[in-house]
């Protein structure tokens, strides 16, 4: 059905070409139609730089008619987004250029309400600083960390094989390879397309321990050392929960479960991939903290972190605690926010449930600097992270780098088409079809993943030197300033309490945070209180 509209030029075609020959020369007026449709439709399905049309040929123009008439037809078609919370006209424009490297300046200046609620800017410096010449980096490794790990400030958050193609996810490492930047697997186990390119990688281990696994499900330590030991995983992530729908877990359909998808995440054919709510691995902030310490040994000595959207914040304390008492530290933490977008997920969990990312990586940062343990433990933050002033946000108020997985998505080919569970997407990005996913051109979109994130980082370099300061390390939560009403305007650290250095161990302030922190056990994850 996708190349009717093709057949069916193609037919008629030939057909006035016979009826012209056979019958009557004027039937060969109707070639001035046929004609350039059929020319079209056969170079939509050469051509690399378009997947929609190589799936869809001729009709998938009528896309590109929709996007050229703004802003009303090209709000309702295109600017729809898979969680309800629409990236606005601006966010999809700055990914859309700068992932084809398009030149992004606009005229006429800001299109945005800088009265209403929830406006944010970053102050500008009298004193501009140069512009570094190099993208800024960070090193992520404790003190038991034998192969520290030197991170870009934008990553590729964590996206799965079998939710995503083949194509997809070799267009986004070899982008990453070429860019310097990492790519995290996501939960759905290590295969061979992230590891076909060479970039760098962070090995997701979910709570089905997929790649890991023995046939009932559980940890496998001997799997894991095998997989971890692939000189382009570089870190290992375990991942508690994830923005989009946390606490839920999630279903990969027998559908798209390919033999290729099941050797990698060590499951059977004909059944539906369970992803449990939670791990059976550990089931206490202290068997969180001794399930890091057992992977960072098998790993040979690699960075170990762990990826939660904030839910009750008296567990987070408690695994503070358990650190603490342990004194076994992750290397890293990823904050995730509830703007995390997924494949499929119940609206209510889209929706309603989980921290939003700035309000739980403040938590998480206040929470590890009252606990003196900030200065050992680098922070990530993702939830639809699309901007160099996004980054900078987000660094600002307790984030040591960024990850994002919509952005670099788009710049692979996504149109939101949210038919990503159903094994359809017309893109090719977000599906096991093989004539599907054959529309994604690896070269072409690789190109556009190294784009998007290269022309990202030199903005961030720009809007340091706007700032006055020599390194993003700098930012601070009085750089950012937030709208909180038509009258009142606060930067982050009036507007937030932050904690000073060991507040919490100090044990002499009655705020809410040291009422949680007095109810939290390292041996418990309690639950609400």
């Amino acid at each position: 059905m996708r190349f009717l509209p093709l057949f069916s030029v193609l037919v008629l075609a030939a057909l006035c070409v016979v009826l012209g020959m056979k019958v009557r020369i004027d039937f060969l007026w109707g070639l001035v139609l046929l004609g350039p449709l059929a020319l079209l439709g056969l170079w939509d399905m050469v051509q690399v730089r378009h997947s929609i049309c190589r799936n869809y040929p001729i009709v998938a123009h009528l896309r590109f008619l929709f996007e050229a008439i703004r802003p009303e037809v090209h709000q309702y078609f295109v600017e729809s987004d898979i969680d309800g919370r629409p990236f606005s006209r601006n966010q999809r424009s700055l990914i859309y250029e700068r992932s084809k490297n398009i030149e992004g300046l606009k005229p006429f200046g800001t299109e945005l309400d800088v009265y209403g609620e929830e406006y944010e800017w970053l102050n500008h410096s009298m004193a501009p600083r140069p512009k570094s010449q190099e993208h800024f980096r960070t090193s992520v490794g404790g003190p038991d960390c034998k192969q520290p790990y030197s991170c870009s400030l934008l990553n590729i958050s964590a996206m799965s094989f079998g939710a995503l193609s083949p194509n997809a996810l070799m267009a986004l490492n070899r982008g990453a390879k070429k860019g310097n930047f990492y790519h995290c697997t996501g939960e759905g186990g290590l295969s061979p397309h992230h590891l076909k390119y060479g970039g760098d990688l962070v090995w997701q281990v979910g709570t089905g321990y997929f790649g890991c696994r023995t046939i009932d499900g559980k940890f496998d330590p001997d799997l894991f050392r095998d997989q971890a030991s692939h000189e382009s995983v570089k870190m290992i992530e375990v991942k508690i929960s994830q923005g989009a729908k946390p606490g839920h877990g999630g279903v990969l359909p027998a559908s798209k479960i390919s033999h290729e998808i099941a050797a990698t995440r060590k499951v059977p054919m004909g059944q539906d991939c369970i992803s449990p709510p939670g791990h059976s691995a550990f089931n206490s902030p202290r068997g969180l903290c001794e399930y890091i310490a057992q992977l960072r040994d098998l790993s040979g000595g690699k960075p170990i972190g762990f990826k939660l959207c904030i839910g009750h914040p008296v567990e987070f304390l408690s695994t503070c605690k358990a650190m603490i008492e342990t004194g076994i530290l992750p290397d890293f933490i990823t904050v995730d926010g509830a703007e995390g977008g997924t494949g499929a997920a119940p609206p209510e969990f889209s929706d309603s449930i989980g921290a939003p990312l700035k309000g739980g990586l403040m938590f998480v940062h206040n929470a590890l600097v009252g606990c003196d343990l900030r200065d050992r433990i680098k922070i990530a933050a993702s939830g639809k992270v699309a901007s160099a002033f996004g980054i900078a946000r987000n660094l600002a108020i307790g984030a040591d780098w960024c990850n994002a997985a919509r952005g670099f998505m788009m710049a692979v080919g996504c149109i939101q088409a949210q038919t990503c569970h159903t094994n359809e997407c017309p893109v090719g990005v977000a599906t096991q079809n093989a004539r599907r996913q054959r529309a994604l051109n690896v070269a072409d979109k690789a190109e556009r993943t190294y784009h998007f994130h290269h022309s990202t980082m030199e903005t961030l370099c720009e809007i340091v030197a706007a700032a006055g300061l020599d390194d993003p390390a700098q930012l601070q939560a009085s750089n950012v300033y937030l709208r909180t009403s038509r009258v009142l305007a606060q930067s982050y650290d009036e507007a937030f309490h932050f904690l000073k250095r060991g507040a919490l161990l100090a044990e002499d302030d009655a705020k809410p945070i040291h009422r949680l922190w007095d109810m939290a056990s390292a041996n418990a994850f309690q639950g609400t209180v």
